[in-house]
């Protein structure tokens, strides 16, 4: 895969000087969880980087529950941990890829390549007993690190309900199925999906935490190959990212809404479908 590296490749390239490893273990309703267990053993080389803090901006009315930093102010950070225009960046989480994924979609927004997803993450890693440490990494600040956003990767609310019916975007829906159909809704205070959109849960292309090859991808994203765009959206904009990784990796060119529902429904006039 294009994006996504093993734990060989990472071995034979940790020591290079422009390698860069950012650890982003975050659970959502833990605030604390990611920067303790990088505490308690990480990759050599990684640096700890806060969903909260580095990857998502200030809330507001609008925006959804994990609205985009100020991209500026992004680039400042990752300079401060070493990232400059030659780069390779390396990232992990647990191992489900939802917070890495975010991680890989920001910068290539910015405007950066050569940025990878590190297979089955930290879990994997102590699985097959490779070395960790506690010890905290510091990096120099090298060189300099450019912003080029680029805007064709997003969409916006304005976009949707523009063309909520038109038949050649399809609206793509990451979340599970029960939170679509509107069954279950732990998070988010209305209940449904976005009117026309289709499901396709993002944790369906990772068994078991094992990821789905080229050939299986291919078969499950078949269907949106029929369509001239592709609008992927999740509840805040994290795990619709894993999405996005994977349709990239069979050649689709998809765009995400950042807000994603927790943006639609902060819009008392949106629509709510259920199932």
């Amino acid at each position: 895969m294009k994006n996504i590296i093993t734990q060989k490749w990472l071995i034979s390239k940790i020591d290079k000087s422009n390698l860069v490893i950012f650890d982003v273990r975050a659970k959502l309703d833990d605030i604390n969880y990611g920067y303790s267990e990088y505490r308690n053993g990480h990759i050599k080389k990684a640096q700890f980087i806060s969903m909260e803090k580095i990857l998502t901006g200030s809330l507001s009315t609008h925006g959804g529950r994990h609205p985009l930093p100020i991209m500026e102010d992004f680039i400042q950070d990752m300079r401060k941990f070493g990232v400059n225009d030659n780069s390779i960046i390396v990232i992990y989480d647990d191992g489900d890829l939802s917070m890495a994924s975010r991680m890989w979609w920001l910068l290539r927004y910015a405007g950066k390549d050569n940025i990878y997803i590190l297979k089955g993450g930290i879990r994997d890693w102590i699985y097959n007993n490779l070395e960790t440490t506690c010890e905290k990494f510091i990096p120099e600040e090298l060189g300099s690190l450019s912003l080029k956003i680029n805007d064709s990767m997003v969409v916006d609310v304005d976009y949707i309900k523009k063309n909520i019916n038109n038949e050649d975007i399809a609206i793509i829906d990451s979340r599970i199925y029960e939170r679509y159909a509107g069954i279950v809704e732990p998070i988010d205070k209305i209940p449904g999906h976005i009117p026309g959109a289709i499901n396709y849960p993002w944790l369906d292309v990772i068994n078991d935490g094992k990821l789905l090859s080229a050939f299986e991808l291919k078969g499950y994203y078949k269907h949106l190959e029929d369509y001239q765009e592709l609008i992927v959206y999740c509840g805040s904009g994290i795990t619709g990212t894993v999405n996005i990784l994977f349709m990239e990796e069979i050649g689709l060119k998809p765009k995400l809404y950042v807000g994603g529902y927790s943006d639609w429904i902060s819009y008392k006039e949106n629509y709510i479908e259920k199932l």
